[in-house]
Order: C-alpha cells, then sequence, then structure tokens
C-alpha cells in the first residue's frame, strides 16, 4: 500500500511469483481491502500517504480486534531510528527502509506470513482444546444433575425440560446467545443438593412438616458447596442456580430469603422454569396439574414468588413450553441429554 507507483511496481515486480497481491494507493483504500471478506494475510505500508496516514492505518487496525493479528511491515524511506521506532511501537512487525532490497523483502515476507501461519494455528488448536474442556464441563454439569434427579424423579427428564424452559425465558427476557446457553447448559444442577437429604424426607409421600422443612431448605447450600466456587462462568453459574433458585421475588423464599433484584438472574429464570415442571410432573408429595391449571397457578405469584419481567418473557414462549413438555415427557421413559450440548459464543453478557 503505497501511493507513489514506482515504488508499487517494484514491489510487484519482486513479490508476483510467489504472491498473490492486491495493491491499495490510499488509506481509505487500504481500509476497504483489510474489511473485505477476503483480507490479507500481510501488509506492506508506507508510512506517507495522502489522506490517512500508514501510522493512523496501522493504529486503526490494530485497535479493530477482528484485523488486528495481521501483520503489518513498513516500507518507507522515513529511515531515521526515532521513525522506526514510532512504526514498531504503532503496531508494525517490520520497518523496511527505500531503496529496497529484493532479498530483504522476500525474506522479510516470507518470515512474517510464516510466523502468521503458525499464530493462527496455534490458536486453532487453542480453540479446538478450549472448546473440548468446556463439552467436559458441559458432560459432568448434566450427570450430576441427573442423578440428582432420578433421586425423586424416575426418567430423569425434569431436569432436561427445566434446561429449554430456562433458555426460552432468557432469550425472551433478551439475553444473548451466550448468556441464554450457559443458563441452558447449567440449569440441570439446580437440584443437585438433593443427593444429601435423607430418603425419608426427599421422598415421603406427603407434606413435609416443618421439622422436616429444615433439613430440606438446606439442599441449595449442599448443592452450592458440592459445586464449589470457580473462576470458570459457567460452573459459577451452575452454583448461583443451585444456590438461588428456591429464593422468591417477595423475600419470602430460601435459603437466604433474598428478594428483588437481589437474587441473581440466573437464579430467577430457573425459578419460574422449575416450579412450573413441578406443577406439571409427578412427586412423592403432590398430584399432577394441567399445564393451564399450572400457568394460572404460575400466574397467581407474578410478583410474589417469581419476577414480573421474567414472568412477562415465560407467558411469550409458553407455545414453545408447551412443546418442550410434549418432547420430553416421562411417559416416554428417559429421554437423550445430547440436545443440552451447546457451543457458546463470545459475548459480555453477565448472568450474576
Amino acid at each position: 500500500m503505497d501511493d507513489v507507483p514506482d515504488n508499487i511496481d517494484i514491489l510487484i515486480e519482486i513479490l508476483r511469483n510467489d504472491y498473490h497481491i492486491r495493491v491499495a494507493t490510499s488509506g481509505e483504500k487500504a481500509l476497504k481491502i483489510v474489511y473485505s471478506d477476503a483480507p490479507p494475510d500481510l501488509i506492506l505500508l508506507d508510512i506517507m500517504m495522502p489522506g490517512l496516514s500508514g501510522l493512523e492505518l496501522c493504529r486503526r487496525l490494530k485497535a479493530n480486534p477482528d484485523r488486528r493479528k495481521i501483520p503489518i511491515i513498513f516500507v518507507t524511506a522515513m529511515c531515521t531510528v526515532e521513525d522506526e521506532k514510532l512504526g514498531l511501537e504503532t503496531g508494525a512487525v517490520d520497518y523496511i527502509t527505500k531503496p529496497v532490497s529484493l532479498p530483504v523483502v522476500l525474506a522479510r515476507v516470507r518470515t512474517h506470513l510464516a510466523l502468521y501461519d503458525q499464530t493462527r494455528e496455534l490458536e486453532r488448536m487453542v480453540n479446538q482444546r478450549t472448546s473440548e474442556l468446556s463439552m467436559s464441563r458441559q458432560q459432568i454439569i448434566r450427570r450430576l444433575g441427573r442423578a440428582a434427579e432420578y433421586r425423586d424423579d424416575e426418567t430423569g427428564n425434569h431436569v432436561l425440560r427445566v434446561a429449554h424452559y430456562s433458555r426460552l425465558i432468557a432469550e425472551a427476557h433478551g439475553l444473548g446467545p451466550k448468556a441464554s446457553g450457559i443458563i441452558f447448559s447449567t440449569a440441570p444442577m439446580h437440584d443437585v443438593g438433593k443427593i444429601g437429604i435423607r430418603d425419608a424426607i426427599l421422598l415421603k409421600p406427603g407434606k413435609l412438616d416443618a421439622k422436616e422443612w429444615e433439613p430440606m431448605r438446606q439442599h441449595p447450600v449442599i448443592g452450592a458447596n458440592i459445586i464449589g466456587r470457580h473462576e470458570n462462568e459457567m460452573l459459577e453459574t451452575a452454583r448461583i442456580i443451585a444456590l438461588t433458585h428456591h429464593e422468591r421475588w417477595d423475600g419470602n423464599g430460601y435459603p437466604s430469603r433474598l428478594e428483588g433484584e437481589g437474587i441473581p438472574l440466573a437464579g430467577r429464570i430457573v425459578a419460574i422454569a422449575d416450579v412450573f415442571d413441578a406443577l406439571i410432573s409427578v412427586r412423592p408429595y403432590k398430584k399432577v396439574f394441567a399445564i393451564d391449571d399450572s400457568i394460572n397457578i404460575m400466574n397467581a405469584e407474578d410478583g410474589h414468588h417469581f419476577d414480573p419481567s421474567l414472568m412477562a418473557a415465560f407467558r411469550k414462549v409458553l407455545p414453545a413450553i408447551r412443546k418442550i413438555k410434549e418432547d420430553y415427557t416421562d411417559e416416554n421413559g428417559p429421554m437423550t441429554d445430547s440436545g443440552l450440548t451447546t457451543d457458546l459464543p463470545p459475548g459480555d453478557e453477565q448472568l450474576m
């Protein structure tokens, strides 16, 4: 990228036998090439160009996450030590002064293209390994969630339905794909604390008395302790959901009597999904409620048990929720949980 035709011709002559070359005679034209669907693998850039200077063009590219990794070599007549220092500090990987030497240009271009290829391959391998680790975490989360659910649900399908309901509610509430995907993957762990509750309490056919409720109200704490605290966002979200999905919007929930927006968003979302599915499912302590009756019960708790804004999202996606209920019905026996594996795109949504 140069504004002097003779200089461009020289570089083309040096490189054309080995590389595909695209030419820009101004910074503005160079930006269009770099931001195209087929960006260059290496940029040879003059500093002194009309309009947008080479230095400013370099600064802009290095500030753009999608293009900053493309190596830039300055090819310029500005040859003082200060010029070279400024060019490298701006983000260039190399600095060649004019008049250019054929062997030098070829060697520098070859070296930096090879380094760039190596960098991209390493990034690909790291991304692949990171994806594999994420999948492993999700598998562990799902298996623990289903292990806990099998204690009072013969199919374990409850955790699958809750996961799907939770994602639908999250999306309808306006959460992006990353946040919704994390909730989808971690919601199955909401009742992992049941592992620590005695069968005499958990499987009691009928309502619990006050003495029996004391240990039962500790299962969110047990679940959070089983998962533990983690810097990893997915595992930390699983802990938060396990700990807070029985809190109530009005502050009368357990274990901490949190209220309103003091309850983490992920916990508020899963609370709606969990209660709704419990209403439409067989439990040792209750009969099955019809879907319409269950919806009426949920609506009566709008602003009491549940966050009103999330209840609005719940109502918006009721047709999809009804379909999930049919697709993952307990009458079909244990269902596969392969659908809970999700690739999580990058994003900045905060769940806590």
